[in-house]
């Protein structure tokens, strides 16, 4: 790789750690070509990204990011996982390392804040923006769904006592 690639790669890696809500870095030594390619698939299905990088050409395009507390992490063989949604890439690689120990995360970012492998355990237990999403509209259109029963409720009401009217003058 030359010096103008590097340049492009730095460049392209400060663009994608500056924009992503969450980075989470981890070892991936041992890991297979077939199981890293597993691990990418996952992160795409999730809207997340896998990259692998140089540690210094990383380190390099940590400058001047949300995320440059992170750069000693970045020793041995690293991976970086980023996304947009902030529980995305940390639920994807907690659960890839559950099942395969050949990738143990390091720790990550969120923001300004700096997590250690604990809180990006922490955040992969969270539900995703959209569950979340959908948990609130749950709970808003719950009181529109009671009002509407307890508005309908006196007509049902009504109506059963016109019919047993209509069924005892029928017996009669």
């Amino acid at each position: 790789m030359d010096r103008a690639e590097k340049q492009e790669l730095v460049s392209s890696l400060h663009e994608t750690l500056n924009s992503a809500e969450v980075v989470v870095v981890a070892h991936y030594a041992g890991l297979t070509v077939a199981e890293m390619t597993e691990l990418r698939s996952q992160m795409r299905e999730a809207g997340a990204s896998v990259q692998v990088a140089k540690n210094r050409l990383v380190k390099l395009a940590l400058q001047g990011t949300d995320a440059e507390p992170i750069s000693d992490l970045f020793k041995g063989q690293t991976v970086i996982a980023t996304s947009n949604d902030p529980v995305a890439a940390p639920k994807v690689a907690s659960e890839f390392a559950k099942k395969n120990d050949k990738l143990v995360i390091l720790g990550g970012v969120m923001g300004t804040t700096v997590l250690d492998t604990a809180g990006v355990n922490a955040l992969a237990t969270m539900p995703s923006l959209d569950e979340l999403r959908g948990k609130i509209v749950g709970v808003l259109q719950a009181p529109a769904t009671k009002i509407a029963q307890v508005l309908q409720a006196p007509g049902g009401q009504l109506a059963r006592v016109f019919g047993a009217y209509a069924k005892k003058d029928e017996a009669a």
